[in-house]
């Protein structure tokens, strides 16, 4: 019987990346534009990579069905 690829989801792959261990890094929120008002210790706070939290990983189960 013909088996089907699983498709991957372009949004999930560009934006999250993999890490050895299983879990997941994504880029913190709020660093595109009104940067003026912020400070900067924030705005270099914006600039770390943070994990993503587990309960929100198993949203991705769908979206990325080779990286499990």
């Amino acid at each position: 019987m013909y088996k089907f690829k699983l498709k991957t989801s372009k949004a999930i792959n560009k934006r999250f990346k993999k890490t050895a261990t299983g879990k997941f890094l994504r880029h913190r929120a709020s660093r595109s534009h009104l940067l003026e008002k912020k400070s900067s210790n924030h705005k270099r706070y914006l600039r770390k990579v943070d994990l993503v939290s587990i309960k929100d990983q198993k949203n991705f189960v769908h979206g990325l069905p080779y990286s499990y």
